[in-house]
């Protein structure tokens, strides 16, 4: 987890009174993430998460905040922004950038199930969907372009059989963007960043995806294998379990059929999202940014599944 910024209960008063959403009782850090500045937030109205942004900006946090509004008025399961008397859904709190969403009921589910990925995979089809009439639009700043752009300064740090794989990926990578059938696929706006602590479950009910802060416009096909990825593989080995991936794609098809040419291409964007996560928790533990909490996480387990994901190709 992260603290960048200290907040207290009467440096974030003034804001919370500006949302009219009660008088602020208490606020709490967050255990999870390492992006942002995030605290827990009780109200005499209800409970709340307060975020400062530590990395985006005052000009990229509206298309944010504006995608999460546009996903909870069309009956997805999102925290939403809370406006000020004025309408503005993005704030500022000790100089940065803030919002303050409602908290989702529930509880990460760290072992999913089969029916957990079921879940999963429906509402993501359902949210990919209800994406298509959002009006703005911000590439991925995570995608194949930031990859490019990070992976020479953090080469330096790797072993010859690790600076080799990155390399050689990569290369695919770029090669594979430019082929005409990647340039068809779906897409539209994905959330990014859809790991199971990213999700709230009531039991098998699914409550909520949160944190948005890594969404962009890109193939939908991207965000499902970064949700596979995560959510039906082995932490321990990095090993894909059949039986949940297999669960997550047929409740994703059964909103949102895939194209022959997704079919075609999963086992490549698989690897691609693994290659994204190794290179930015790579870039995490390697140039760490100063935080009063700070816990980067392990870049070696996304180098075991991209290594799984290229001996064992994922087939549908």
């Amino acid at each position: 987890m992260a603290v960048y910024t200290e907040v207290n209960v009467a440096l974030a008063q003034p804001l919370f009174r500006q949302l009219n959403i009660g008088q602020l009782l208490s606020l709490k850090a967050c255990s999870g993430g390492i992006e942002n500045t995030n605290y827990f937030a009780t109200t005499s109205a209800g409970e709340y998460v307060l975020t400062l942004f530590e990395r985006l900006t005052f000009e990229q946090l509206p298309y944010y905040l504006q995608l999460m509004h546009h996903l909870a008025a069309n009956g997805i399961p999102v925290p939403k922004p809370e406006a000020n008397r004025a309408g503005a859904i993005l704030h500022q709190l000790q100089g940065k950038p803030a919002a303050v969403v409602n908290r989702l009921d529930g509880q990460s589910q760290l072992s999913p199930s089969v029916a957990h990925c079921r879940e999963t995979g429906k509402t993501l089809a359902t949210m990919h969907l209800a994406g298509l009439n959002f009006e703005m639009a911000q590439p991925n700043l995570r995608g194949l372009a930031w990859w490019n752009e990070t992976a020479p300064v953090i080469l330096p740090f790797l072993s010859d059989s690790q600076r080799h794989l990155l390399t050689h990926e990569l290369k695919r990578q770029n090669q594979l963007a430019g082929l005409p059938n990647y340039q068809e696929l779906p897409r539209g706006p994905i959330h990014g960043d859809l790991f199971r602590d990213n999700v709230m479950f009531d039991g098998e009910r699914l409550t909520g995806f949160f944190d948005f802060y890594f969404a962009g416009n890109d193939t939908w096909l991207f965000d499902l294998a970064v949700a596979l990825n995560d959510w039906t593989v082995d932490l321990a080995t990095g090993a894909s379990d059949p039986y949940r991936a297999q669960a997550m794609v047929q409740a994703y098809q059964e909103i949102r059929p895939l194209t022959e040419t997704e079919r075609k291409l999963l086992a490549d964007l698989l690897r691609a999202a693994a290659l994204r996560f190794w290179i930015s928790r790579l870039w995490d533990l390697h140039l760490p940014r100063q935080a009063s909490v700070l816990k980067a996480h392990d870049p070696h387990h996304f180098q075991r599944i991209l290594v799984a994901r290229i001996e064992h190709p994922f087939a549908l």
